[in-house]
């Protein structure tokens, strides 16, 4: 690295608050104010609370998973890439960064739409849908300003975001206080699984199928906990990483479960699962009038616009260090002297603004493609709760770390089971899409590996078994769609 980068780099360090508001903000992003209609859309307070807990729980022990491997293994920068890496090899680590890589550009242009549908409210008929011209330059304009934002630095886009996630903290707050204090403990409590024979027109059939229908809200409000992980490299003290995941994680955690649970408090589960996204702003419209739906858009403006800054920071910095691990084409791995990786935010940009564009000529394909790429980052967490387990059963974890091996085996268990339970809950529509959007980035990784040794060194050791598989897997989701077996 030039001595100028270098010099620049030492200054470009994220401290703990700024980790923690990049946990927050990857985690608290456009879905926490749909939560009160998303959450009650099929079930009642009694199942939205379990479902919340089952959530809570699993997510906890990825949450100490990321925190545990930040403690004893504080040499992997990027953390959710280099696990990968260490436990099951580069090819294996390329399939995940691609897929997260992925997930974070969709992800990006998502909150895209939803702050010009947001701008709708305030200019009627402007920004109509978030898919309209109007929108289509709002959001161009806005993808290429983070892109010199974060261009311009790490510390400055991390001070930028410290900022807003303070800001977007306030309006949910005052949503929580505001339900309260006009909390009917009597509308909480009367009818808690939607089976009170007193009100046999708001059964909602089974608890079990009450608590697996928010279940998938509830799993994608947690995606961004490893915020902290994936900028791990950018750390001034190695171990505000774990700190910054569990502080993050907890307050994410309680203002998610507040939202869910409180409207319930003053309006009843069918008045609920009819509102308006975002939710939030019509719960306090009823409750205290035009100015409370207000705050909550501004809000949502702020939430949204920080979620996207940070996750315009994680989205450059995966590819970069993929690339410095020969996973990715070498130029992605450049940066430049502010220490920022230019190569990388380019090409995620212009890549967004292709996305952007498709987005203008079909709305629905556009929710299809971003359900699936929200499954793309289940192999994150799955791949680093079995790097955690592979170290405490093979005895390596005792070269890192002197005790904690048991709770760290049980925390790897528990979140690798988690993980698969989370593929469990997941539509097979999207979910047997997976391996085909993951088989979609083998080009780059063939250019990197040619470009590293030739065409004799593409798959070394297990590889092209990995290889072949996913294509065995590609061959039999492709056959359940050709007879029917699974519909789109």
């Amino acid at each position: 690295m030039p001595t100028g980068i270098a010099a620049k780099d030492s200054n470009q360090k994220l401290g703990l608050l700024a980790l923690v508001a990049i946990v927050v903000s990857s985690m608290i992003g456009s879905g926490v104010d749909g939560l009160p209609q998303n959450m009650s859309a099929s079930s009642a307070v009694g199942s939205v609370a379990i479902a919340w807990l089952i959530c809570g729980f699993g997510m906890f022990f990825i949450s100490r998973t990321f925190i545990i491997l930040s403690d004893i293994r504080p040499d992997l920068q990027a953390g959710i890439y280099m696990y990968a890496q260490e436990g099951f090899g580069t090819f294996c680590a390329f399939i995940v960064v691609w897929g997260y890589w992925l997930m974070t550009i969709f992800s990006n242009v998502a909150f895209g739409i939803m702050v010009m549908d947001t701008l709708n409210y305030f200019i009627p008929g402007g920004f109509s849908g978030g898919n309209n011209i109007p929108s289509i330059i709002g959001i161009s304009i806005l993808i290429w300003g983070f892109n010199f934002l974060v261009l311009s630095g790490t510390r400055l886009a991390g001070a930028v975001n410290i900022i807003g996630t303070l800001a977007k903290l306030i309006p949910l707050v005052i949503f929580v206080f505001v339900l309260v204090y006009f909390l009917n403990v009597n509308e909480l409590t009367c009818n808690i699984w939607a089976n009170n024979p007193l009100f046999p027109k708001e059964y909602l059939g089974s608890v079990f199928s009450q608590i697996k229908s928010p279940l998938d809200v509830a799993l994608w409000c947690f995606i961004g906990v490893e915020g902290a992980v994936a900028l791990s490299g950018r750390v001034k003290n190695k171990k505000d990483v774990g700190r910054a995941t569990l502080i993050g994680f907890i307050i994410s955690l309680v203002i998610c479960i507040l939202i869910s649970i409180l409207p319930f408090g003053v309006l009843t589960q069918k008045e609920l699962s009819v509102i308006a996204t975002p939710s939030t702003a019509g719960i306090l419209k009823i409750v205290v009038g035009e100015w409370g739906e207000r705050l909550i858009n501004i809000g949502v403006l702020i939430s949204v616009l920080t979620s996207w800054l940070a996750w315009t920071m994680i989205c450059a910095e995966i590819p970069m260090v993929a690339a410095q691990n020969s996973a990715f084409p070498e130029k992605f791995a450049r940066r430049n002297h502010q220490g920022a990786a230019s190569v990388s935010l380019w090409v995620s940009s212009a890549l967004m603004q292709l996305v952007v564009l498709m987005v203008y000529f079909s709305s629905n394909a556009w929710i299809a493609m971003l359900s699936i790429s929200a499954l793309t980052v289940l192999p994150v967490y799955l791949l680093s709760t079995a790097y955690l387990c592979k170290l405490c059963i093979n005895g390596e974890y005792n070269n890192y770390a002197r005790n904690g091996r048991i709770c760290a085996l049980i925390s790897g268990v528990i979140g690798l089971l988690f993980c698969l339970f989370m593929f469990y809950a997941s539509e097979p529509k999207y979910l047997a899409m997976v391996p085909m959007i993951l088989t979609l980035g083998l080009p780059l990784f063939f250019l990197a590996r040619i470009h590293e040794g030739g065409m004799k060194n593409i798959f070394k050791g297990n590889e092209m078994k990995i290889f072949l598989s996913l294509i065995a897997l590609d061959a039999f989701t492709g056959f359940l769609f050709m007879n029917g077996t699974i519909k789109l």
